[in-house]
């Protein structure tokens, strides 16, 4: 089929589905990531970022059973590894679709070693503050869920752009996708 997305899904782009359907949609199927500040920095704090105890940075793994990719920010030693993901964020909080995210990375580590990741943390540098979150199977059926749809997703099928505007602000595809004409132009959020 023409336009379907047939390879492994980075887990990143779990992430992106929940934030915006329409920013992935630009991002897989026309490479317009673009830059913006915020990805800058970003990326610039991932790679300035400190190790401390028994932590392994950044590994990459890649699962054929459950169709994802990606690379764990951190792997913590406990009685299992622990992923933590790492978030840039304004305020002492982050979002559910970073749960979605962290499970997504769990579920991975889990196919590769085989052994139960019970949870994980997201890490916040605004506050240096660490979320536990469980991994359980209400969360990974979600997961799939959503990796399901992205999959899904056609060339031939644009997503209606976001509900909140406020979230275009930021956005380094918000020069392709244009939500403002689109509303202006009768489209549905």
């Amino acid at each position: 089929m023409v336009g379907k997305i047939n390879k492994l899904i980075n887990i990143s782009e779990i992430n992106q589905y929940l934030y915006c359907s329409r920013r992935l949609y630009y991002l897989k199927f026309y490479d317009t990531c673009g830059n913006n500040y915020e990805l800058k920095e970003g990326k610039l704090k991932h790679k300035r970022s400190s190790t401390r105890g028994k932590w392994v940075k950044n590994i990459y793994l890649e699962s054929k059973s459950l169709g994802i990719k990606g690379k764990i920010d951190v792997l913590e030693e406990e009685d299992f590894p622990v992923p933590i993901e790492r978030k840039r964020a304004e305020k002492a909080s982050y979002y559910k679709n970073d749960e979605y995210q962290l499970a997504a990375y769990g579920m991975l580590l889990e196919d590769n070693i085989e052994e139960r990741i019970p949870y994980g943390y997201i890490y916040l540098y605004s506050d240096d503050s660490r979320y536990k979150i469980n991994i359980d199977e209400d969360l990974k059926n979600k997961v799939n869920h959503i990796i399901k749809e992205i999959r899904n997703m056609r060339i031939d099928n644009i997503p209606y752009y976001v509900s909140n505007l406020n979230k275009c602000k930021k956005c380094s595809t918000r020069k392709y996708c244009m939500p403002k004409e689109s509303k202006i132009l009768g489209e549905k959020s």
